[in-house]
């Protein structure tokens, strides 16, 4: 065990006891998550200990656990990463978030995925999680959605060959894989099938696989690492209430009284990976994954929409919150699917859903109903 985190884990236990005694507060879930991060990402100490990192995307979900789990690893196991996050907006992020103000060891710089003109200096580590994932983006400007994401990578992916970074995460999307094969349960890495080139609602989709060409062929010419990390479905503290995420909608749903809506006829098949167990595996992919080989992120047990709408009323306060479910499904018509098969993550990299959907829903209803 690394003798820093060793001792300050000693250190730091009756802090971490008295965060899982009284976890009823915001704070609360968040120190039982931090622990819990640290706890998982031991075998990654070494290759981050004094990292210099460059972060895109690092004011959005993913972003900010990603800040999260940084300050955790600073604060409570020393490791010494000093991080610098690009944003169009830092004052107003760091107005929402102050618990990251005022730290040396993140820096927010203003700039735009697309044409960021940053002076380059050393990083050993660039992730880039900057991303337009919009329904509305898609239908209203798929020109910008593409955009976004081939040419935000595109500058990404050069700025990382001048800074010298010698690892790069590049967080992916299961929409590579376009419609899911009804016949298929959880679809992996290996499966060929992709989303409708000719149909411009696919553009997201469609992005993100150029953006993975993008980094193979900068991977062959530059001779770097690129990890990469194919994310599903997610729930948990910072999820996004007024999105297109079907999980935040009825949590917010839920903090209002009810009823939880579904606007279809609750029959699509989705999965959720907790937020603290997602930044794990992103960490693991970054510093134990294999260049070049993509790794599905999220949990392989399926949900319906509908069960997902009862999971939360069940587990909210109070519970029994009414269901509303707008459209009746057809017994011809096979559910959707969107579902990954995570057995390579599993394997390779030793990961696994640490915390059920059960548990996710109340610590994310939690901590939204403490900050109201």
């Amino acid at each position: 065990m690394n003798q820093s985190y060793g001792q300050l884990t000693r250190e730091n236990n009756s802090k971490k006891n008295e965060a899982i005694e009284n976890p009823w507060c915001p704070q609360g879930i968040l120190n039982i998550d931090r622990y819990h991060i640290i706890d998982q990402l031991e075998s990654c100490f070494n290759d981050l200990k004094s990292a210099q990192i460059f972060i895109t995307g690092g004011t959005g979900f993913f972003g900010k656990w990603l800040l999260e789990s940084i300050v955790a690893m600073n604060d409570l196991c020393g490791l010494d990463i000093q991080s610098t996050i690009l944003t169009r907006n830092p004052e107003h992020f760091l107005n929402k978030m102050p618990h990251f103000c005022n730290r040396n060891d993140l820096v927010f710089v203003q700039g735009d995925v697309i044409n960021f003109a940053l002076h380059p200096q050393p990083f050993t580590h660039v992730i880039h999680a900057a991303t337009a994932a919009s329904v509305a983006l898609s239908s209203e400007n798929p020109l910008l959605m593409l955009d976004t994401v081939v040419q935000g990578t595109r500058r990404v992916l050069d700025f990382a060959v001048e800074c010298g970074a010698r690892q790069i995460l590049f967080t992916s999307s299961g929409a590579v894989y376009g419609v899911q094969p009804t016949n298929i349960s959880n679809i992996t890495e290996e499966c060929l099938v992709g989303p409708d080139v000719l149909d411009p609602t696919f553009c997201y989709h469609e992005a993100k696989r150029l953006a993975e060409m993008l980094c193979a062929i900068y991977a062959k010419k530059h001779n770097i690492e690129i990890k990469i990390a194919r994310c599903f479905a997610f729930i948990g503290p910072h999820l996004p209430l007024d999105s297109h995420f079907a999980a935040g909608n009825f949590i917010r749903d839920a903090l209002h009284g009810g009823p939880i809506n579904v606007s279809g006829d609750g029959s699509s098949l989705r999965s959720y990976l907790y937020a603290a167990d997602l930044v794990v595996w992103l960490w693991k992919i970054l510093c134990k994954g294999v260049s070049l080989r993509p790794y599905n992120v999220g949990s392989p047990q399926a949900v319906s929409i509908a069960e997902l709408a009862r999971c939360v009323a069940q587990n909210s306060t109070p519970s029994g919150i009414e269901i509303r479910i707008a459209k009746k499904t057809n017994p011809l018509q096979p559910p959707a699917r969107y579902v990954p098969d995570v057995s390579r993550a599993c394997g390779e990299l030793r990961l696994k859903v640490e915390i059920e959907l059960e548990e996710a829903i109340r610590r994310t209803f939690t901590w939204l109903k403490c900050r109201q």
